[in-house]
């Protein structure tokens, strides 16, 4: 079993407009078409048996981006809603993303263009902790951004400390790009996750095994962030950093298993 804890789709009418808008601002490439249909061919090609997709509500009032999400859910398509933090019925639309059956909530603070310690994301990790909805966050540095990172890794260390019961998924290894940083104040918190996404593409092998030493593999989630890479590469990277094979199960499968309470898993 292989489930990809980060991954990226778009409704039909919308992808071939925003996948190449994305990548040219980026300068980085993709690997789908962005639909669901090709990400699903995709994911069989790979080897990946489940695919958490994380949406991102770019601007307030965006609540369509939860009504997709609720829509593509199956056994096979696993999906975290999202909110704009600036939305005036953010909090509401959190209760919302509950009520749909969605798995948690995606902030990526770069898209969003606002800073993770804006006073208007408190209110809304509260409430996620209170709801027990799991938040990923877009952590450290961005291509789509790279001259302002909005989710420092410091500020994702502080909301993890003001909210103890909060479950928090920093992605890519807690702060693409700023590995050390994430190494010192953020591997081994208790009420952080790490996900593995784009590992493979900019985070060095050696500092990849630092952060999985010091957090622990229990509290690692393996993600690719299709369609901006493969599943097979990032899956090649993990496999190469010299893991047992219960640590490489939990990574792949158990941990976003038993963090979601996935049935039968």
């Amino acid at each position: 079993m292989v489930i990809d804890a980060h991954m990226h789709v778009f409704p039909d009418a919308l992808a071939g407009k925003a996948l190449p808008r994305m990548a040219e601002v980026a300068k980085v490439p993709y690997h789908t078409d962005g639909t669901l249909r090709d990400t699903q061919e995709k994911m069989t090609q790979w080897g990946i048996d489940k695919g958490l997709f994380l949406h991102i509500a770019t601007r307030p009032g965006q609540h369509k981006v939860n009504d997709f999400a609720a829509s593509i859910q199956n056994r096979h398509i696993l999906c975290f809603g999202s909110v704009h933090p600036k939305d005036p019925d953010a909090l509401a639309e959190m209760e919302r993303i509950q009520a749909l059956g969605l798995h948690g909530v995606k902030f990526h603070f770069d898209y969003q263009d606002v800073r993770m310690d804006d006073a208007a994301v408190k209110p809304l990790m509260d409430l996620a902790a209170q709801l027990g909805l799991p938040v990923t966050v877009h952590a450290g540095w961005d291509p789509y951004s790279p001259d302002h990172v909005h989710a420092p890794v410091k500020a994702i260390a502080a909301t993890a400390k003001e909210f103890p019961r909060l479950k928090l998924i920093a992605a890519h290894m807690g702060g693409m790009m700023r590995w050390d940083e994430a190494l010192e104040v953020l591997a081994g918190r208790e009420n952080v996750w790490l996900d593995t996404a784009m590992a493979a593409v900019y985070c060095p092998p050696e500092k990849f095994r630092a952060l999985l030493q010091k957090h622990g593999c229990e509290r690692v989630l393996f993600g690719s962030d299709c369609p901006w890479d493969t599943a097979t590469h990032e899956l090649e990277y993990l496999r190469a950093a010299g893991l047992t094979v219960r640590q490489l199960e939990g990574i792949t499968a158990g941990n976003i298993s038993a963090l979601l309470g996935l049935p039968g898993q």
